[in-house]
C-alpha cells in the first residue's frame, strides 16, 4: 500500500500525525501539490510538484494510484475517482469515503456549488481545529492497523 497526500490545503495540524505514521511503518508516501509544501523529511516520502492549474494534483494522484492505496484529501471529486479505482480515501476531518457514502457527499457538494453559483450565500466549513485533527488521527491509525501490511509496528 502507498499513501498519497493531496498536499494543496493540507492542514498543518495533521503533518506531525502523518509523519509519525510514515516513519513508524516505513510507509511509501507521495505528497502531490502545485507548490512546495513539506510534512517532514523521511526516506519514504517523495514530494511531487505538478504544474499550477485546477485539478493537476488530482490528475497526478489518480494516474499514480493503485488498487488498495490510501489518499488523504478533502477534495470530494478526487475521493470519488479514488473510490472508483478500488482505493481508499480519508478527509482531513477523519471521514472515510467509501462506495456506500461517496455519491451522497458528491451530490451534497454539487448542490452547495450550484447554490453558490446562483448567488446564494452559504457557510463554508467550520475552521479546522484540534478536535478535527484528533478525529483524523483516530481514523487514519485505525485504517493503517487494518490495511497496512508492511514496515514495523510499534
Amino acid at each position: 500500500m502507498t499513501l498519497y497526500i493531496d498536499g494543496d490545503a493540507f492542514p498543518n495540524l495533521l503533518k506531525p500525525i502523518v509523519h509519525r505514521a510514515i516513519v513508524r511503518l516505513a510507509l511509501p508516501t507521495f505528497v502531490v501539490s502545485n507548490k512546495r509544501i513539506t510534512i517532514g523529511d523521511a526516506p519514504q516520502i517523495t514530494y511531487v510538484i505538478v504544474e499550477a492549474g485546477a485539478d493537476e494534483a488530482d490528475h497526478r494522484i489518480v494516474e499514480m494510484l493503485q488498487e488498495g492505496d490510501l489518499v488523504i484529501t478533502a477534495d470530494i471529486p478526487l475521493a470519488d475517482r479514488v473510490i472508483s479505482k478500488d482505493a481508499h480515501a480519508i478527509d482531513h476531518r477523519g471521514e472515510r469515503y467509501s462506495t456506500e457514502n461517496i455519491k451522497q457527499y458528491l451530490a451534497m457538494r454539487n448542490l452547495m456549488e450550484t447554490l453558490r453559483d446562483s448567488g446564494e450565500i452559504t457557510k463554508g466549513p467550520k475552521p479546522f481545529g484540534p478536535k478535527d485533527a484528533h478525529a483524523f488521527a483516530n481514523q487514519f491509525n485505525s485504517f493503517l492497523d487494518r490495511h497496512f501490511k508492511g514496515g514495523t509496528h510499534g
